[in-house]
Order: C-alpha cells, then structure tokens, then sequence
C-alpha cells in the first residue's frame, strides 16, 4: 500500500471550493490518488475528501521556471505534509471550513470492547489478521470472561472490568485508564451490552462505533428476535453507528437487511442476524480506519 495522506472537509458551500483545494496541491507537488465530494443543497454544505501519495515521485509544480516553492516535494523526496498544512489553515479559514489531515504513516490504535456474544469480535480480529482493517489493537477489554482465550489466541492484552449498574463510575473510570493508557484512537463495541455514560462518550467524540439489529424501535427488550418472529416480519437487518449520549440514535454509518420468511424459525432469524451483525460492523470500522467518513448533526457522509 501506498504511504498517503488524507484531507477531509466541510464548511459552507460556494464555488470554486474543489479548484481552491487541488490547486494548492498540485503546486505542493501532489499527485492525487482518490478526490470525491459532496453537496448537501438542502443545508448548502460542502464535503471533500482528497487522498494524495506521500512517497515516491511528487507531481510537477505548474510554475518550474519560478523555482521550487519552499516546502514543496521535489523528485523523490516525497511530499512535505507539514509544509502543505502551513500552507492550508489560512485557506481553511478563510473558506470556514472544518478540516481533518492525517497519512497512513501511524496506525491507529483501536479497543475492542464485548460481553458475552463473540460473532462480531472474532470476525474483527480475524480480518484484523488478514490484513483487512489497518490498526493496531492493543487491548481487547470485556466485563464477562468469554473473550479471553480468543484474546489470547491473538496475542492481545485482555482485561476484564466488572460491570454492574451499582459500580458503573468505577468501572468507566478503570475503563478510561486502560484507553488512555493503550493511546486508543478508536473504541468498538462489538456486541459489549452495556450503556457508556454521557462523560464515557464526550472522551471518544465521533470515536466509538457500535452495532445492533435492526428492529428498534418495533422489537426492544432481551429477546428482539423472538418478537420478531412473533410478528411475521419479512426483512431483518443489522446497523452500525457512532455513540452518542442517546442510546443507539448516533450517525448511522452502515446497515444492511436481509430477506426472510414464514420458512425460518427463530433460529435461522438469529444466525442471519449475527450474519448482518459482523458485516456491517466490519464495514464501519474499516471505512472509519480509511477516513472515508465525515459526521454532521445526526448523520454520516461515507466517502466511496
């Protein structure tokens, strides 16, 4: 894979937005690898995303004869990401917008927080094996004990938090040492069945990503499943999130359903289910890791 950065955007629309931006990279010696943006008419918003290489040759400046702009790549010294970021906060500024710059060069470092269901966890580590989500996952951490020899199987540190509504404070605070202490990035809760705190999720803004069905707000309670199978419904599905301080109403980031019918038992609905569960979390958490994705008010803008 090719050590790039990426530059995400939003702020009010205008025109001109896309040319201001590639200009400035292309007389920084950028050579572009993915540009793709976003218009929100109804909010008059714009979004970008632009990906750029950081090593091998930089593209030709559009001015040769004035001389090498100071700061800018040259031939195979790759592009100088510090040099470009002087270079575009005051454009930024003066286009009001909101800007993200990050390259692949740092992995980011991500906590895998479950209970008692270990579908989506072992999904996750083993794509995280395979090559498939670029992180580094330095601590799994789980208020039951079922996970351990999993995390074990994966030479990653396990701890186990206990959990009860009359230790909560005490078991986030635990919780929040070991994040902070692991340098997390990025918190997913991959099936982990219990409520973060407001406090919890002002520390991880846009920073913590969950899963469930899909049946809320028709099905609540333990056993969603059951009551959907009750009712005769003919399509399940699964959605992945950002946590907010409202329970399993953050941006949504990425569902998928399934079809279904008076043939399977509530069984098959849970095996689908589960099916849903680790693709669609998979799927959140690997364009998150990509930085393919911009959040504003209550909604995602998910980058192709």
């Amino acid at each position: 894979m090719k050590d790039s950065a990426v530059l995400l955007i939003d702020c009010p629309d205008r025109k001109g937005l896309v040319a201001r931006v590639s200009s400035l990279l292309y007389e920084r010696g950028a050579n572009i690898l993915h540009a793709d943006q976003h218009q929100d008419h109804d909010l008059g918003l714009f979004f970008m995303r632009v990906e750029w290489a950081l090593d091998g040759p930089a593209a030709s400046s559009a001015t040769p004869q004035a001389g090498p702009i100071p700061g800018q790549a040259s031939g195979l010294e790759g592009f100088d990401l510090e040099g470009f970021k002087t270079a575009f906060a005051p454009l930024a500024a003066e286009l009001g917008m909101r800007w993200q710059l990050s390259s692949s060069g740092r992995l980011p470092r991500v906590a895998l927080f479950c209970s008692q269901y270990l579908h989506c966890m072992a999904d996750l580590l083993h794509r995280w094996r395979t090559g498939e989500l670029m992180c580094e996952i330095p601590l799994i951490l789980s208020n039951h004990r079922d996970v351990e020899k999993l995390a074990g199987f994966y030479g990653i540190p396990f701890e186990y938090v206990e959990a009860t509504a009359d230790r909560r404070g005490e078991a986030e605070a635990r919780q929040l040492e070991l994040l902070s202490s692991c340098g997390v990035d990025l918190v997913v809760l991959a099936r982990y069945m219990q409520v973060l705190s407001p406090a919890f999720v002002a520390r991880y803004p846009a920073a913590i990503i969950n899963v469930h069905h899909s049946f809320l707000p028709a099905f609540t309670g333990a056993k969603p499943y059951h009551a959907a199978h009750a009712r005769g419904v003919k399509l399940i599905g699964a959605t992945s999130h950002y946590v907010t301080d409202l329970l399993d109403d953050g941006p949504i980031i990425e569902q998928d359903v399934a079809r279904i019918s008076h043939r399977d038992q509530v069984e098959d609905l849970v095996a689908r289910g589960r099916d849903l569960e680790r693709i669609v979390l998979s799927r959140a958490v690997r364009w998150h890791l990509d930085r393919r994705i911009l959040c504003y008010g209550n909604k995602t803008v998910v980058f192709d």
